[in-house]
């Protein structure tokens, strides 16, 4: 279902498979919403696992905003998130690196 290639990263809501991608758009909400100085800082935040519930929160609603969902944060909250929060932050994590490098790549 999600596309790699693409920078997809497949998210199940409810049950229901979702996909999602960090596009230029949401990328730019993104960092408006965490206040932060660049993305890259939430990236050092990720690789260093000094990352909060916050930001897997609003990763995972901008990167399923890209794939199409119409959702909000509020929305999401109120969903199963398929995985748990394990899962979750895993998702968060691999869209961050699917939105900069390309398949492959470590």
């Amino acid at each position: 279902m999600a596309n790699p290639y693409a920078g997809e990263v497949a998210i199940w809501l409810d049950g229901q498979p979702h996909r999602a991608k960090l596009t230029l758009g949401v990328l730019a909400e993104l960092e408006a919403a965490l206040e932060i100085g660049t993305l890259f800082d939430l990236v050092e935040r990720f690789e260093g696992r000094r990352f909060s519930t916050r930001d897997v929160l609003a990763l995972l609603v901008a990167g399923l905003r890209g794939g199409g969902w119409t959702g909000t944060a509020a929305d999401l909250r109120t969903v199963e998130i398929g995985g748990g929060p394990l899962e979750a932050a895993r998702a968060a994590a691999e869209l961050l690196a699917r939105a900069f490098s390309l398949p492959g790549e470590p």
